[in-house]
């Protein structure tokens, strides 16, 4: 049997994480078999590495070289750099990535940056689009420092809209000055985000007590996107649907087949463009994936934590 080395769980190491061998991947005639150098770290996979069962192998972004196309002629050729995403086990030297969630990189953006983009970016991108028409509108953004929260502020502002970042803590709020956002507010209590609304568009990424609070805080008719339940991270998905409060959009995907390869490459092109700025706030070997995690889960990391491959 052919092996690589992927991260996989394992309830007896630190953190339940560790770097051993696995089954080489077999892809299928519309998946390219990709070299991977780099993954970013979302919180909702990190969080189901500390309950998921022995062996489950985590892990959504990736970026790297294709090393073999797909066979049924989909997607980049041989040796393209690439970068997309899976359901699991990105964490790994070889994935067999399906060519629709696969999309090429530009020359001036890196293996890295490439990584932050499919999960978080694509989130963002997907929640501001059910906002609808966004130029000259007050779109505020609670949990702005996060990898979805922070992309939302920059894709907000580039359709055009007034925008309000909200973020916990001072020191997070310096990265979010050198991209011009229109209101940085810093507080543990969203209410400090009230007086510049009413806002047309929320984006929330807390869930929890803090969605009830902010949706007041919207214009009549306006509209609110929870991506997420920060605040309050153990709590079942359908505890959570069913605590939302009236009127309040869940995104429930990160689009179709079809899409999701072309919005991918409106994405890296927005960053080879220096339209987008991925905020890492951490790189490190796969080898300290117990010590990211931790730092995630703890909350320790603005932005993205990447984990280059080797």
């Amino acid at each position: 049997m052919n092996t690589i080395r992927a991260i996989v769980v394992d309830p007896n190491e630190e953190a339940r994480l560790k770097v051993d061998e696995v089954e080489a991947p077999h892809p299928a005639s519309s998946e390219a078999l990709v070299r991977v150098f780099a993954v970013s770290l979302n919180l909702g996979e990190v969080r189901t590495t500390t309950r998921a069962n022995a062996g489950w192998r985590p892990g959504w972004d990736l970026s790297g070289v294709v090393e073999q196309p797909a066979a049924d002629g989909s997607g980049p050729p041989l040796g393209a750099r690439v970068f997309g995403m899976v359901h699991s086990g990105s964490w790994a030297e070889l994935v067999s990535v399906p060519t629709a969630f696969l999309s090429g990189i530009p020359e001036n953006v890196t293996f890295a940056q490439a990584a932050t983009l499919p999960v978080a970016g694509l989130t963002a991108l997907h929640a501001l689009e059910k906002g609808g028409f966004l130029l000259k509108r007050k779109v505020l953004v609670t949990g702005a420092s996060g990898g979805v929260g922070h992309f939302a502020c920059q894709l907000a502002k580039q359709a055009g809209a007034i925008v309000t970042a909200l973020v916990r803590r001072e020191e997070r709020a310096a990265c979010f000055h050198n991209i011009g956002l229109h209101r940085i507010v810093v507080g543990e209590n969203v209410v400090a985000a009230q007086s510049f609304g009413p806002y047309d568009v929320i984006i929330d990424t807390l869930g929890g007590k803090s969605l009830n609070i902010v949706t007041t805080f919207l214009e009549k008719g306006g509209s609110c996107i929870n991506v997420g339940a920060a605040t309050e991270p153990e709590m079942t998905l359908q505890a959570r649907l069913e605590s939302l409060p009236v009127g309040v959009l869940v995104l429930d995907g990160i689009g179709s087949l079809t899409s999701v390869s072309n919005d991918l490459e409106r994405l890296a092109q927005m960053v080879a463009d220096g339209l987008l700025q991925p905020q890492i706030d951490l790189e490190a070997s796969w080898t300290e994936i117990a010590e990211v995690t931790q730092s995630l889960l703890n909350r320790r990391i603005a932005g993205k934590a990447v984990l280059s491959i080797s």
